[in-house]
């Protein structure tokens, strides 16, 4: 059953990616009202009797999302039943679902009132959130942490934090990029990195647009040199544990990747196959920050249990003293 289990999280793993590639390429290809004012069927028909671009792929879009809620639930319930013993299993089996939910809902919202740019730019991260709870299932089922050997790892409560920070942060970068597609502001700076490299200081002439625009490119810029920072700082204390020295190296080049595509959106004026690569670079970014935010967890646990171990010992020493002290008197 477990090996059933096994293929099932990395199926549904994958079909998570394929759903945030999905919501991207409707985005970025304005198909969003490729199916009218209707939902979940396209123009209110079961098979649309007109056929353009833009409904194909709202259309597959929808169909990847309720193929990939079916294989999400199923995960979430079997690994609940099967491995729920393990600590995190039931916290993210009910988070996967009730983010993909939440996101679905979003969706349908959009299509049959409308929303604010503002608000459909929660849509990405919301999915990112699901996703990471679908990896992280993943991991777990497949006992990443025992052959690694990260129970018995220290993380230190500082890193701990920063490690929990940047996650949060991380969420807040993804908000701004999402807003950037949505206000159509992709290609209002025409220079990288600053709007216009002839006059990088120019922000009185700046429309809304570029605000949102250079906002994420500084919003960006502060996440790669935090989790550079970090990850230098991971290299000097944790160089003996080989799922943080292994894991970092793997995160520090997602976000170099993920620089590297955000500025080549600019040089190739918005090319589809760029454009996706960057929503999927952030993707597997989030997700391998959510298993050190577990890992960071984990290690907090079990600085606790270390603790209270010491503490029982300092009292059973005392008491023993007290008792060796009275026989003598």
């Amino acid at each position: 059953m477990i090996k059933h289990l096994k293929w099932l999280s990395v199926t549904a793993t994958i079909g998570m990616l394929l759903l945030l590639l999905g919501g991207a390429l409707v985005t970025k290809t304005g198909s969003a009202d490729g199916c009218g004012n209707s939902w979940p069927l396209c123009e209110g028909e079961i098979i649309p009797s007109v056929i353009t671009f833009e409904l194909v792929v709202e259309l597959s879009h929808r169909l990847v999302t309720a193929a990939v809620g079916i294989l999400v639930t199923l995960l979430a319930v079997l690994a609940w039943k099967k491995i729920g013993h393990v600590r995190e299993v039931k916290f993210l089996s009910f988070i996967s679902v009730f983010f993909l939910v939440i996101q679905a809902l979003i969706g349908a919202g959009a299509v049959l009132w409308g929303q604010s740019d503002f608000f459909l730019a929660a849509h990405f991260g919301i999915s990112l959130i699901s996703f990471a709870s679908v990896f992280l299932l993943m991991l777990l089922i497949f006992e990443i942490d025992k052959k690694f050997d990260a129970k018995s790892l220290f993380i230190h409560r500082k890193h701990r934090i920063e490690i929990y920070a940047l996650s949060i942060y991380t969420l807040m970068v993804v908000y701004t990029g999402a807003l950037v597609r949505h206000t159509e502001a992709n290609l209002v700076c025409g220079d990288w990195p600053f709007c216009t490299n002839n006059s990088p200081l120019a922000f009185a002439d700046y429309s809304f647009e570029q605000w949102i625009q250079m906002g994420h490119r500084l919003a960006a810029g502060i996440l790669f040199i935090w989790t550079i920072s970090l990850f230098i700082k991971i290299m000097k204390n944790y160089r003996s544990s080989r799922i943080m020295f292994w894991g970092f190296i793997i995160t520090a080049s997602l976000i170099i990747s993920q620089v590297f595509f955000g500025a080549m959106i600019i040089f190739t004026m918005l090319n589809l196959g760029v454009a996706l690569l960057h929503a999927l670079v952030i993707s597997c970014f989030f997700g391998m920050m959510s298993y050190f935010v577990l890992l960071s967890s984990r290690s907090a646990k079990y600085e606790k249990e270390i603790l209270q171990t010491e503490k029982q010992k300092n009292v059973n020493t005392k008491n023993e003293a007290a008792g060796t002290f009275a026989s003598i008197e």
